[in-house]
């Protein structure tokens, strides 16, 4: 697998070199997973997964974006107006991929998933915004050769927040807490969707996130925009 970091940006006013663009990875040229600029269509693929629908994971849904043109398929946890968005809720092959999503914890107000993607021997997790992962679906980890995960807080715990009627918990977890979540089941992670945090001083929160990653034995990264991986 050959995978292109798109953008690594949160949805922040902060931008800077190498981090200005919202999220999105391509997969070999051909599947997209997030769909957080309109110009990332002009790289052509087969089809886009799309984690949630929230504006800088789905341009499309930000207020006066030009919708999605015909011809791409679209793939998501629930539709969006008259969009052609298909509903993706079991796995399937997608442009050549086996993909399964995986049910997560992020918002109140719109749905969202994971993806495992899977080609050959290959198999990455592309998550999304997450709070976390249900322990029902942890098995699925096992044996991947890459995560690639949010970052939009680098504190224990992140910002989750508890309704007070439902008891639904939304929002965005730490890096420790991700980094605990999956270290048992990749060596591998590279981070995407930065917060303020990372944009005051870059040099400074790479470090902090590479002494985070050997303190748990894995290699742990900060992403850039257009970046590319190969597995």
């Amino acid at each position: 697998m050959r995978i292109t970091i798109l953008g690594t940006r949160g949805e922040i006013d902060q931008t800077a070199p190498y981090h200005s663009r919202h999220s999105g990875i391509l997969i070999d040229g051909s599947l997209m997973v997030d769909l957080g600029e309109r110009e990332f269509l002009d790289r052509k693929p087969k089809a886009v997964l799309i984690t949630h629908l929230h504006p800088d994971h789905a341009y499309f849904v930000r207020a006066g974006a030009e919708r999605p043109p015909a011809g791409v398929p679209l793939f998501a946890p629930e539709v969006y107006k008259d969009y052609g968005v298909t509903v993706l809720d079991r796995p399937e092959t997608i442009a050549g991929y086996s993909v399964r999503p995986v049910p997560s914890q992020h918002s109140l107000k719109v749905r969202s998933q994971a993806y495992l993607v899977a080609h050959g021997s290959m198999k990455i997790l592309y998550t999304g915004d997450l709070v976390w992962i249900n322990k029902e679906f942890h098995s699925l980890f096992e044996g991947l050769d890459l995560v690639i995960t949010e970052a939009s807080y680098f504190r224990k715990g992140g910002l989750i927040i508890r309704d007070k009627t439902t008891g639904q918990i939304y929002g965005h977890t730490g890096l420790p807490d991700l980094v605990r979540l999956f270290k048992a089941h990749c060596r591998r992670i590279v981070l995407v969707h930065f917060g303020g945090w990372f944009y005051k001083d870059i040099p400074r929160a790479r470090a902090a996130i590479r002494e985070l990653g050997r303190a748990n034995g894995v290699v742990l990264e900060a992403g850039r925009d257009d970046q590319e991986i190969v597995l």
